[in-house]
């Protein structure tokens, strides 16, 4: 119970947005900076670590992009939390494919994690991939961000509402060292930029991404500036109902969200119509919003997976097509996982986007 101190960092009160960013984050006892996460022996796996196909599909969709774009001579990819760098990896050994469009892309890792950072360059062995804490250095466009899982490990604020006042959830440790949930009156600055959101409205509860609302401005700036788009794929729901989604995952079980700190991941469920109501905010043109299943579908992984059985013995062609199964599913990723694409480019025809 006193490593429970820890993560308070000297605070005798904190919002659970700064708390949690203490458990994930913290350069010695965060959880994304002590241990790996992913895989079939860490706590979670990613659609990369499921199969190759999703990597490659995103690639894919990376090259129809730029040709959408009139093929320019500048064009900039930058994956959004990296992960292991299984993503990346695959990218780099599908670009080959496409020699016109691999002699001139950039690719730059975002990566808050030191501990992943090393994980990422010991996986991706290229010194043309650079890792950047900011996007100042991108100065010629046009540009794409990617996020697989990226804003659901960014720490959310939650609030509630009773009648007409705000207020918000923190967490403070008792004298036993137990931590205890508090509400107290919500700041003004919060409650006006709730207030803005239509989506929000008629909630009694709130889950607010203040957090990756910062890290989705400074992106969609960059974007203003140099033309492109940002995708992002992400489990979440389209319509908010008043519930906590914060959940705390170890060794692919659910784990009790104050137990196990800093050994047990820590997300909450991304409320993408809350998402689509940022960017339109900030100026963007928005495809639908779709499913993962759609998304790949769209972007032909069922063709490509027939093509790769057909080289395969069975055991293989099997294992290939389970792992489809889990992407695509209703039952494991399909439905849960959707796609959102937000955009500022003189074209509307975008891949995987009717």
């Amino acid at each position: 119970m006193k490593s429970n101190k820890l993560f308070f960092k000297n605070s005798k009160i904190l919002p659970i947005d700064k708390f949690f960013k203490n458990v994930l984050y913290d350069k010695k006892f965060g959880y994304y900076n002590s241990r790996i996460p992913f895989g079939e022996k860490g706590d979670f796996i990613t659609s990369p670590k499921i199969s190759n196909l999703f990597s490659e599909i995103i690639a894919i969709w990376i090259v129809a992009c730029w040709e959408s774009f009139g093929k320019p001579k500048n064009f900039n990819i930058i994956e959004l939390g990296p992960g292991d760098g299984s993503l990346t990896d695959v990218l780099i050994r599908s670009f080959k494919q496409f020699p016109e469009f691999n002699s001139i892309k950039k690719i730059f890792l975002y990566e808050e994690s030191n501990y992943l950072k090393k994980i990422q360059k010991r996986k991706i062995s290229n010194n043309k991939i650079k890792w950047i804490k900011n996007f100042n250095e991108i100065k010629k466009g046009p540009i794409i961000f990617f996020g697989n899982e990226f804003f659901d490990a960014i720490p959310i604020k939650q609030f509630k509402r009773v009648k007409n006042s705000f207020y918000e959830k923190y967490y403070t440790l008792d004298n036993n060292y137990k931590i205890k949930e508090i509400f107290k009156k919500a700041s003004n600055t919060d409650v006006k930029e709730i207030k803005s959101y239509k989506t929000l409205r008629n909630l009694n509860f709130i889950e607010f991404p203040k957090s990756g609302f910062q890290e989705l401005l400074k992106i969609s700036q960059k974007i203003s500036k140099l033309k492109g788009c940002i995708l992002m794929i992400d489990y979440g729901y389209f319509k908010p109902n008043n519930k906590n989604t914060l959940q705390s995952v170890m060794k692919h079980k659910k784990n009790n969200l104050l137990k196990n700190l800093g050994k047990a991941d820590v997300t909450a469920h991304v409320n993408f119509a809350l998402l689509n109501e940022f960017f339109i905010k900030n100026g963007f043109k928005i495809k639908n919003i779709i499913t993962q299943r759609q998304f790949l579908e769209n972007m032909g992984i069922i063709e490509r997976a027939r093509i790769l059985a057909g080289k395969m013995k069975f055991s293989e062609q099997s294992d290939l097509y389970f792992r489809i199964q889990r992407l695509l599913s209703p039952r494991y990723m399909g439905e849960l996982f959707k796609v959102i694409l937000a955009y500022k480019f003189e074209t509307n025809k975008i891949a995987g986007f009717k």
